[in-house]
């Protein structure tokens, strides 16, 4: 694994809800066009270093674009990390005005007929399989034949882990790390969202960390957000400068700098924006820098509030 990721969200389906998505991508979004700038982003990302690669099963096309990626350039058996994860089936149709993009659904049966679909495309290079958006609301943490289940793929060797989102993001690493299924939990890794937007899940993560778990970091821009937000961009705009970089680099170099961080995600959707946000790893932060920054963060009811109301672009 690369201290960076490329996570594929934005990339495998033609809505998202990042801002600025038609400025980003101005062009056709048909499955071939998407395609081709996903190829021609995978490779940016393997020339610039990166090594693991995320997916879903509801982003889309992205499992289909990294598998054909990985056939054409000859990048199978273990020369890349592929992470997915499942509970959440796209039902957008490839239509940007779709009133539903995607549903959820923690079950068994989803969980056996995704995974299943997850490996006939990316087969043993799926190292990473993960619930997505764990919560406990959906009682997926609590389902022995969804655990057993897991268990039993960690004995194959598949690394398990959750992703978590929303405001009780830290309770859900809490509780996952009590799982036990006969006396073994299937869970060593976790991805959850951090920014300086968002920062309350940090115990949690390191807590995960702590005890020998992968933390990867997911969002790290807030979807775009943390650019736009007045007194965020001033505060970033004067650490970019000193550190000749960009905003968004300033932003992930401050997930990079957290000591329970493993893997941060870039979630570009160009090789521009994934050059500058790799800008993330010259930079070293002085005293006092990262705590001038940290008084960016939101409370997570008004965070996760903000993030809800998001259109699909």
């Amino acid at each position: 694994m690369t201290r960076f990721g490329l996570g594929l969200a934005a990339i495998g389906r033609p809505a998202y809800i990042n801002l600025h998505r038609n400025r980003d991508l101005p062009g056709s979004r048909s499955v071939a066009a998407m395609r081709t700038l996903a190829h021609g982003l995978l490779d940016h990302a393997f020339g610039a270093g990166i090594r693991y690669f995320d997916a879903a099963r509801s982003y889309g096309r992205a499992e289909e674009f990294l598998a054909s990626w990985l056939d054409l350039r000859g990048l199978r058996r273990g020369k890349v990390v592929c992470g997915s994860k499942w509970g959440y089936r796209y039902v957008g149709g490839w239509r940007m005005d779709a009133l539903v993009q995607e549903v959820k659904d923690h079950s068994l049966s989803q969980l056996v007929s995704q995974l299943a679909e997850s490996r006939r495309l990316l087969g043993d290079d799926l190292r990473l399989y993960q619930i997505h958006s764990a919560t406990l609301e959906s009682g997926v943490l609590d389902d022995r034949e969804v655990l057993s289940q897991l268990v039993e793929l960690a004995g194959d060797g598949v690394v398990v882990g959750i992703s978590v989102s929303g405001p009780r993001q830290a309770e859900v690493v809490e509780r996952a790390m009590e799982v036990s299924v006969d006396g073994r939990n299937p869970f060593t890794a976790v991805q959850a969202t951090w920014n300086l937007l968002q920062t309350a899940a940090a115990a949690a993560l390191e807590a995960a960390h702590d005890s020998g778990w992968a933390v990867l970091v997911k969002e790290g821009l807030a979807n775009g957000r943390l650019l736009e937000v007045e007194e965020a961009s001033s505060l970033l705009a004067g650490a970019a400068a000193r550190h000749g970089v960009g905003q968004d680099a300033v932003a992930l170099a401050a997930i990079l700098s957290q000591g329970w961080c493993d893997v941060a995600l870039s979630g570009a959707v160009t090789p521009q924006q994934l050059d500058s946000n790799l800008g993330a790893l010259k930079v070293t932060f002085e005293d006092g820098e990262l705590s001038e920054l940290s008084v960016l963060s939101e409370e997570p009811a008004v965070y996760w509030g903000r993030r809800s109301e998001l259109p699909w672009r």
